[in-house]
């Protein structure tokens, strides 16, 4: 079986929850928090989120206009189809090893791109990671499924 691989497009945080993140393009992801920095981090199952790049590319190609971290993900990645990795599943980033939690989440109070724009893709396609090994990550590294 070939070993999935793709690349991080995008490291992004938010200072505040409820708010979409920017692009600061690297980390460092601080085993049992994530990514340092960022609002969402902290002892518990979703510490770090991350959102397949072909998907936001879908969404702008029907006008929706959004940048990196509009969604709230902290790490954008193109090459891995995010969503359809099972729960438990191993991705490797340099030294960083987490371990997907959750595929998706309910949005209870409509994001900024919800409001924006009347749709947003984390919920179906986002999915939500802990962090077991820290490591610095940035844009261009490779990231892949490991057994």
């Amino acid at each position: 079986m070939d070993t999935v691989k793709g690349t991080i497009r995008a490291v992004c945080l938010s200072e505040k929850r409820g708010t979409v993140k920017q692009n600061v393009h690297r980390g460092h992801l601080k085993e049992n928090w994530g990514l340092e920095g960022d609002a969402h981090a902290g002892d518990w199952h979703r510490q770090v989120s991350l959102l397949s790049f072909q998907q936001v590319e879908a969404f702008n190609e029907k006008g929706g206009q959004v940048k990196d971290g509009d969604f709230g993900e902290n790490l954008l990645v193109d090459g891995i189809d995010c969503a359809s990795l099972p729960v438990g599943t191993h991705l490797q980033c340099g030294d960083a090893l987490l371990e997907v939690t959750q595929i998706g989440k309910e949005c209870h109070t409509h994001c900024e791109i919800y409001k924006r724009v009347g749709q947003c893709i984390m919920p179906t396609q986002g999915i939500f990671t802990r962090v077991l090994r820290g490591g610095d990550v940035q844009e261009g590294d490779v990231i892949q499924v490991v057994e």
